[in-house]
C-alpha cells in the first residue's frame, strides 16, 4: 500500500513538472517593452515611460506640476517656493530683492467664474489696486501672447517703489492670475518698462513654458 502511494505521488510530481516545463516553453518570461514615446517637460527636457505600468515619471526640477489647477511650468532660476499669501493663491515663489524685506515675487492665483458671469467680468472684479483698493481702470489692460497662450495683462499697482503686473489666463470655468511683484523699484512711474524688471521678466519666461489649458 505504501509503495502504491509513493508511486502515485511520483507520477503526480512528474506530471506537474512536465506541465510547468511546457508552460515555460510556450509562455516564456519576457521583459516589458514600453512605448518609445517621450513626455516633453515645460523646460524642454524629455522623460520616457518607466516601470511595469509604463507611465511617465514626474518631470524633474525646475519643472512644477500644479495638478489641482491642471498646469505645469518651469520655475525661473533664482526663485524658490514660498508661502502663498492668500486663499486664492495656489503657488508662490520668491527671489531675493534689493533688501531682505523687498523680495521679487511670483504668485499664481485661481478665480472661479461665477454662474452667469464671464471671464472678462472675473478679471475686472479681481484686478484691484493694492494702494487704492479700487478696480484698476480699463486703460491699465492690454494683452500679449507668450508660449502657446494669450494673456490679459493688467497693471495692478505702481506705488512707492512697488510694481505689480498681473497676467490673466481665461479658461472655461476659471481664470488664472499670475502676478509679478517687484519691490525697491527706482523710477516706478508710468513711463517704466515693467517687462525688464526681475520678477516681470522671470514671470514672462515662466509663462512661455506654461503647459495646460
Amino acid at each position: 500500500m505504501k509503495s502504491l502511494l509513493l508511486g502515485i505521488l511520483f507520477i503526480l510530481l512528474i506530471g506537474i513538472g512536465g506541465f510547468m516545463y511546457r508552460n515555460a516553453l510556450e509562455y516564456p518570461t519576457r521583459p516589458i517593452a514600453c512605448p518609445m514615446d517621450a513626455l516633453v517637460c515645460p523646460d524642454g527636457t524629455a522623460v520616457g515611460r518607466e516601470g511595469l505600468s509604463c507611465t511617465f515619471p514626474a518631470c524633474p526640477p525646475p519643472n512644477v506640476l500644479l495638478a489641482n489647477v491642471g498646469i505645469a511650468f518651469s520655475v525661473p532660476a533664482g526663485f524658490t517656493s514660498a508661502e502663498p499669501p492668500d486663499t486664492a493663491s495656489v503657488a508662490a515663489y520668491q527671489m531675493p530683492g534689493p533688501t531682505p524685506e523687498e523680495p521679487s515675487e511670483i504668485v499664481v492665483r485661481r478665480f472661479v467664474i461665477a454662474p452667469g458671469s464671464t471671464a472678462l467680468a472675473t478679471i475686472q472684479g479681481t484686478a484691484i489696486g493694492g494702494a487704492s483698493g479700487e478696480p484698476v481702470p480699463a486703460t491699465s489692460f492690454s494683452s500679449t501672447e507668450l508660449g502657446t497662450h494669450r494673456f490679459t495683462v493688467v497693471s495692478i499697482e505702481r506705488f512707492e517703489a512697488v510694481v505689480d503686473t498681473a497676467y490673466y489666463l481665461a479658461r472655461g470655468a476659471d481664470v488664472l492670475r499670475f502676478d509679478a511683484i517687484d519691490r525697491g523699484v527706482v523710477n516706478w512711474d508710468q513711463s517704466l518698462d515693467t517687462t525688464a524688471l526681475p520678477a516681470a521678466a522671470a514671470l514672462r519666461a515662466l509663462l512661455a513654458t506654461l503647459q495646460g489649458e
